[in-house]
């Protein structure tokens, strides 16, 4: 409960101008030259920070030539910092998932041994490749491929909102907007069963901090005379990793730490943060 209090608070510092839900208007302010950590849709009416794929995939694509170092710097500084406690507190669109998760169905303990490596065609493919090689006519600029024919975050908290408030926007509707609301809904029914399913397979951003997962200053510990090697730790793990291994689909979402009745894991600076 504690963590999913955190996953609000910060959902609610990303995006505060939740008025603009009602009007159908985007915040274009200051803030908005700054990226925030998690998946958190540009185009999102609450929202008063930008995506840092979406700024990424920008440069890429031709429109922006002066943020590739920041963005660049941002992701690496955050990696660093955080790991992928970014994917366990911060992300608007694994908050959804996670309380879609919460009902009560049957649920699906797997690793996903071969799709979890889907994400970096993902971020390679539809992040770098495509903005930069393909381009269009009048303007010889890209298009940000991830924001504008997969990313579900953007569907869910930008397209729809919108949508619901602009009669203009909804008469614009066509196949890109059906492709990107069935992506959204098949990934939102099966987080009802698979624990963060488009964090694990198709989201590039989880990839880009699941690298730093080993080195992040806030990474698993274990305290090994405490530790018993019982594997209460591993059993509790929906995603079927061993915690005390930095793995880099592990968002820190704390089950391990609970399960641990010698109290040997914590989070590394932070050990009350479940």
């Amino acid at each position: 409960m504690r963590r999913l209090i955190i996953q609000i608070g910060f959902f609610l510092l990303q995006n505060p101008f939740l008025r603009n839900f009602f009007s159908g208007r985007i915040y274009q302010g200051e803030l908005k030259r700054f990226c925030t950590p998690g998946l958190n849709c540009y185009s999102c009416p609450a929202a008063a920070f930008s995506c840092p794929i979406g700024a990424a995939q920008m440069f890429f694509a031709g429109a922006r030539q002066t943020i590739s170092l920041y963005v660049v710097g941002f992701l690496i500084s955050v990696g660093v910092v955080f790991g992928k406690f970014i994917c366990g507190y911060v992300c608007p669109f694994g908050l959804l998932q996670d309380l879609i998760y919460r009902i009560p169905t049957p649920k699906i303990i797997t690793p996903l041994r071969f799709l979890k490596y889907v994400k970096y065609v993902v971020l390679a493919l539809f992040v770098v490749v495509l903005p930069l090689t393909v381009r269009r006519g009048l303007t010889g600029l890209g298009l940000p491929w991830f924001c504008a024919y997969v990313c579900p975050s953007g569907t869910v908290f930008a397209a729809l909102p919108l949508l619901a408030a602009n009669d203009f926007l909804r008469d614009q509707i066509g196949v890109q907007f059906f492709l990107k609301i069935t992506i959204a809904v098949v990934l939102l029914i099966l987080s009802a069963f698979v624990l963060r399913v488009f964090c694990r397979v198709l989201c590039p951003l989880g990839a880009i901090y699941g690298w730093f997962n080993r080195i992040a200053v806030l990474r698993m510990r274990c305290d090994k005379e405490k530790c018993t090697a019982c594997g209460q730790c591993k059993n509790a793990c929906h995603i079927k990793i061993e915690p005390i291994k930095n793995d880099p689909e592990c968002f820190r979402c704390g089950n391990c730490i609970k399960a641990c009745g010698e109290k040997a894991l914590k989070i590394r600076n932070c050990p009350e943060i479940t």
